[in-house]
């Protein structure tokens, strides 16, 4: 059975101008149905794009290249990075109220985190901070209950939906051009962060209003990590390309954080999940919340902006969750 979780295009590829986009950002607030805790949603329209490193061929990167032509349809992505203060209402059933008075909710129906077995954010602080150090089940759990809670369908990105709202209508690694010496205004690395992460949204934005892209917290997508990834999804439907998970790991998250160099921050990296993630995860089973050992990895909602049905989105949550 072919899913199909995205449709139609809602725009071209908008115009390049000096390689920046012109496309005119168009925002959403969300606020979590029976609270006030809300965030915020970039559209992000449909088009084509060169998927991969444009430096592969002579960097001779596998996990990078080469290039190829790929189209995404339209859809929503968190301007942000998920925080702990959005994370947290999921978690805690407390905090989970009705959405109104005349609406019932059963805060009893949703499977939460268990308490992590250490600070998962080894004391780098959690108010107004990206959410860090869960599995990608974990990030995924969220999705399904925040679908659940505002009745509208969000996920994870695939990687070709993450690369392309990175680019934000650019064919480069890094979306504000070739100058090294402007990293430092866009992301935080390794030799700029304090060995720490922030607060999203205090470095600049990339084109199309998309904060912390790079650096910061990578991010999870929907994709396994597959080495020669580009060399598959090239191979594959050019539309929507997903790389669809057999395995618990490897899976791919993109962007680099703050704890890795700076020449590893760029539109094209990818980072492959591991089981050291959970070293010191002294549980059996190990936890499927939350690992030890990756506060540098976060996540960002994407909401299809053509919703799909929920026949769809029941198979999409068996394919992903084994619901």
């Amino acid at each position: 059975m072919k899913y199909k979780f995205l449709i139609a295009i809602l725009a071209v590829l908008p115009v390049l101008l000096n390689g920046q986009s012109t496309m005119q950002v168009d925002t959403d607030s969300v606020y979590i149905p029976g609270t006030n805790v809300g965030f915020s949603m970039t559209l992000i329209p449909g088009g084509k794009y060169l998927m991969g490193n444009p430096e592969s061929q002579t960097d001779n990167r596998p996990d990078e290249g080469p290039q190829f032509e790929v189209a995404v349809d339209s859809f929503w992505i968190g301007t942000y990075e998920v925080t702990f203060q959005e994370y947290n209402v999921f978690r805690d059933k407390a905090l989970d109220l009705p959405p109104s008075d005349s609406v019932e909710w059963d805060a009893d129906a949703f499977a939460r985190p268990s308490p992590p077995y250490e600070d998962p954010t080894f004391g780098m602080g959690k108010d107004g901070f990206p959410a860090v150090s869960m599995t990608q089940f974990a990030a995924l759990q969220f999705c399904k209950w925040i679908s659940q809670k505002t009745g509208e369908f969000y996920r994870l990105p695939t990687e070709a939906e993450w690369e392309y709202a990175c680019k934000a209508g650019t064919n480069a690694t890094h979306y504000f051009g070739e100058d090294s010496t402007q990293l430092d205004n866009h992301g935080w690395h390794y030799e700029n962060s304090d060995e720490v992460y922030h607060k999203p949204g205090e470095k600049q934005a990339n084109p199309w209003g998309l904060y912390d892209m790079l650096g910061n917290v990578s991010e999870w997508t929907l994709d396994q990590y597959q080495e020669n990834a580009y060399e598959q999804l090239a191979s594959m439907d050019k539309v929507n390309p997903w790389i669809i998970p057999t395995s618990l790991h490897p899976r791919t998250v993109r962007g680099g954080s703050w704890d890795n160099d700076p020449e590893d921050l760029s539109c094209t990296c990818r980072i492959e999940s591991s089981k050291k993630w959970k070293e010191r995860d002294p549980q059996i089973p190990k936890s499927f919340w939350w690992n030890t050992d990756s506060p540098f990895v976060g996540f960002r909602l994407v909401k299809p902006y053509n919703q799909p049905s929920q026949e769809e989105q029941d198979a999409f949550w068996a394919l992903v969750l084994g619901d």
